[in-house]
């Protein structure tokens, strides 16, 4: 997978024109090197692992500091990371706070913003997951914005599905969620995970493996039936 990323990424390098000012503005081989670090932190769950590729994938933006593209993949890193740490919420929320900052910085930059608002959906659901009691009736609300936001400006995207149903499926019964309520969502966003083209090579495409993950859990109940 790292060497199929690397060659599309250099593929995709090199059909870029001069006359496209943010491919001029890169250095030799900095496509190459964005796509190897991706799939580093598409690879890994270790938290600390995770950090030191966001700061590396800081360096990247400082190298290209017109391209979207790392600050997004930093910003993913850093949410990844929070979800996998075991810390106290506090130094969990001061990564997410970073995420965000930095999340911002890629949205200045015109990223695709469909992509931006769902990990600013899932920065949310970072948050929600430090304290789900607490922090419910603040974050499920700001979730369901993010997430509905991505899918207006493109629904075709299935990763704000995805968003959406992981927070359905811890959400109490009585409140409307539960696993049955979400296995919908799963499955809608299943589909749109198998008609789905990214718009680049490096373009996000994550989440099918997680959404796998999470329609295996129904196995059982399936088999049963």
């Amino acid at each position: 997978m790292l060497f199929a990323l690397a060659l599309a990424a250099g593929l995709w390098a090199a059909q870029a024109t001069p006359a496209n000012a943010q491919a001029a503005a890169v250095p030799a081989g900095y496509a190459e090197q964005l796509g190897t670090t991706i799939t580093q932190v598409m690879n890994t769950s270790d938290a600390a692992e995770l950090r030191t590729l966001a700061a590396k994938l800081e360096r990247a933006a400082a190298a290209a500091p017109t391209d979207w593209l790392p600050r997004y993949y930093q910003a993913y890193a850093l949410t990844i990371s929070a979800f996998q740490a075991e810390e106290p919420g506090a130094a969990k929320d001061k990564v997410l706070d970073q995420a965000e900052a930095v999340l911002a910085q890629a949205s200045k930059l015109k990223g695709d913003e469909s992509e931006l608002q769902t990990l600013h959906a899932y920065i949310y659901q970072g948050r929600l997951k430090i304290s789900p009691m607490e922090r419910g009736p603040e974050y499920v609300g700001l979730i369901e914005e993010a997430a509905s936001q991505a899918e207006t400006l493109n629904p075709a995207n299935p990763r704000p599905y995805l968003i959406q149903a992981n927070t359905l499926y811890y959400t109490p019964a009585e409140f409307g969620g539960g696993p049955a309520a979400a296995k919908v969502l799963y499955e809608v966003a299943q589909a749109k995970f198998a008609a789905f083209r990214p718009a680049s090579p490096l373009a996000p495409n994550w989440g099918e493996r997680q959404l796998r993950g999470r329609l295996q859990q129904y196995a059982p109940a399936q088999a049963a039936k």
